[in-house]
């Protein structure tokens, strides 16, 4: 798929869409509960689509409501099959992992695209300690498991991703039979650990940490209960609808949580230091251009918001620096290089120093050519840029946003771009 996108001035007002992660989890949740749960305001990503995929495989039953809400029926983890597929999504593989080997079952977990080039030896070094078989292709998918996952004190890294710890604190939750304690060195993105944890208590599961450190499970008479559960508006893709008003109208954006534990939320910060004409209220966030400055930003811990900041700091008057690049690499591209390679060809500088990314803004963004490397977030960061472009950004391979966000273009036609489809 090719979109073209031209210079445009935005107006109007928007809806965030559902968050993925917080959908996602909610799923896994619902699978873990028996009895029937509900689901508001559900996400349709594809990586949605293939976390109830996977549950419904695990053995869940999902309706579809007439007000669009679903329902999933489930007595527990029960797979109805040898395999699952976790489609591209780096969540669903490393939570539904540990999930699917509550049961003793041999299955095969599966995915595609850049999952099968992402390091998933955390399960081989880790699941033997839990009673768990597991072979894989030297630390990558496919990976073939076979429990049950028995809960034990273990000591893990957290340093490449925080998902991994989600998907054994989700496991442990419908497990455990006396107390235990995961102990977790140099854990990173430690905001989306604080989204497992609302969660899971949402469902009645309660886990306890100390300083992040040390992670808390006790045994409960019931250990995760149906709910009626609303996913939240997302900050990730709403951080790309907001950096588009800072820079190319004043818009509204609805549907967005300020008190929300999504990590992306920090965007609010960038915003605010780069001066852009911002109002915050309890249900909407009205945005607009301003005379905009560089600004340093610290993304080690929402690695998600380097695609929207780089749109943002291309319009900014001077040298904006990011910290966290090295949570880049392992993402649906090498997320460092991509920024760097696909904004040169609109004319902006970004030059890599160790962990900081440099952007050098306030010049003309270029009409181009450009290829969003089959990942979501750059195809999207690239949109965003092109809408104060002096000339017509076409960018290929730009249906990669079905990822997470579908209707992003249709949501920047609503608000006036001049978006081709």
């Amino acid at each position: 798929m090719i979109v073209e996108i031209r210079r445009s001035v935005l107006s109007g007002s928007i809806i965030a869409p559902a968050s993925k992660s917080s959908m996602q989890r909610a799923c896994a949740a619902a699978l873990l509960s028996e009895g029937a749960s509900e689901i508001i305001n559900p996400g349709k990503s594809n990586d949605d689509l293939a976390a109830l995929d996977v549950i419904q495989k695990l053995g869940a039953r999902v309706v579809t409501n007439d007000d669009g809400s679903i329902t999933i029926h489930s007595q527990g983890v029960d797979p109805i099959g040898e395999e699952i597929n976790c489609g591209e999504s780096g969540l669903g593989i490393r939570m539904f992992t540990p999930i699917a080997a509550l049961s003793n079952k041999q299955i095969t977990i599966n995915g595609v695209g850049s999952l099968y080039t992402r390091p998933m030896h955390f399960f081989d070094e880790i699941f033997p300690q839990l009673n768990i078989e597991i072979e894989s292709r030297e630390g990558k998918l496919p990976l073939r498991i076979k429990g049950p996952l028995v809960p034990a004190d273990i000591e893990v890294d957290g340093s490449l991703s925080s998902q991994f710890l989600t998907g054994l604190l989700m496991a442990y939750g419908a497990s455990v039979t006396k107390p235990v304690t995961i102990k977790v060195n140099n854990l990173k993105s430690k905001p989306y650990i604080d989204l497992t944890l609302k969660v899971m208590e949402s469902f009645g599961r309660k886990v306890s940490h100390t300083n992040y450190e040390f992670f808390h499970l006790e045994p409960q008479d019931k250990n995760y209960e149906p709910q009626i559960y609303k996913v939240e508006g997302d900050w990730s893709g709403g951080a790309f609808l907001l950096v588009a008003g800072a820079i190319a109208g004043k818009i509204t954006v609805k549907g967005l949580d300020t008190s929300s534990t999504q990590a992306d939320k920090e965007v609010m910060r960038a915003l605010e230091d780069c001066g852009c004409d911002l109002s915050v209220t309890d249900d909407e966030i009205k945005i607009g251009p301003a005379k905009l400055r560089a600004f340093e930003f610290d993304a080690t811990d929402c690695p998600d918001l380097f695609p929207p900041l780089v749109a943002l700091a291309a319009n900014c008057e001077g040298i904006t620096q990011i910290k966290g690049v090295s949570r880049l690499a392992h993402k649906e591209s090498n997320r460092g290089l991509t920024l760097q390679e696909e904004f040169r060809k609109m004319g902006i500088n970004i030059t890599l120093q160790d962990d900081v990314m440099l952007i050098e803004g306030g010049s003309k963004i270029l009409g181009a050519k450009v290829h969003s490397r089959h990942d979501h977030r750059i195809a999207m960061s690239c949109a965003v840029a092109a809408l104060n472009a002096n000339g017509s950004v076409t960018i290929e391979e730009a249906d990669a946003i079905n990822k997470s966000y579908p209707n992003f273009y249709e949501h920047l036609q609503e608000l006036g771009a001049f978006v081709v489809l």
